[in-house]
């Protein structure tokens, strides 16, 4: 399906979700790309939250407070595309992007092609 989106001029929405929910496989996929064991993987990139096993550690984000542990925060990009998580590689789960068509909407009416809407869902 051909996307109506490019998320290299997106600031990393869908990656500043506060619940960014992991399978056993997505661990076991890290581990292997970061060259670790399953229990180290686990330990160092999730922890338990909102009733889930595997939740993704965030970092410290200044446009969204907080953000994907993998997410680059300088030049806002993944940092393990390849081996990102299930959740990651089915978002939007369809053609368009919300957020993506509302960023293009406001950077068209401020004027400002680098524009980014803060939100504050953290």
């Amino acid at each position: 399906m051909a996307k109506d989106y490019d998320c290299l001029n997106c600031p990393g929405y869908c990656c500043s979700y506060p619940v960014i929910g992991l399978t056993k496989r997505d661990v076991q996929r890290l581990a292997r790309h970061h060259e670790l064991d399953f229990e180290t993987a686990r330990k160092k990139f999730t922890e338990k939250a909102h009733g889930r096993k595997y939740v993704m550690r965030r970092q410290k984000d200044e446009y969204f407070g907080k953000i994907c542990r993998f997410f680059d925060t300088e030049e806002r990009r993944c940092t393990i595309y390849g081996a990102r998580p299930d959740v990651c590689r089915d978002y939007p789960n369809d053609k368009r992007c919300g957020y993506y068509d509302f960023l293009q909407f406001e950077r068209e009416a401020q004027e400002d092609p680098e524009y980014i809407a803060v939100t504050n869902h953290r």
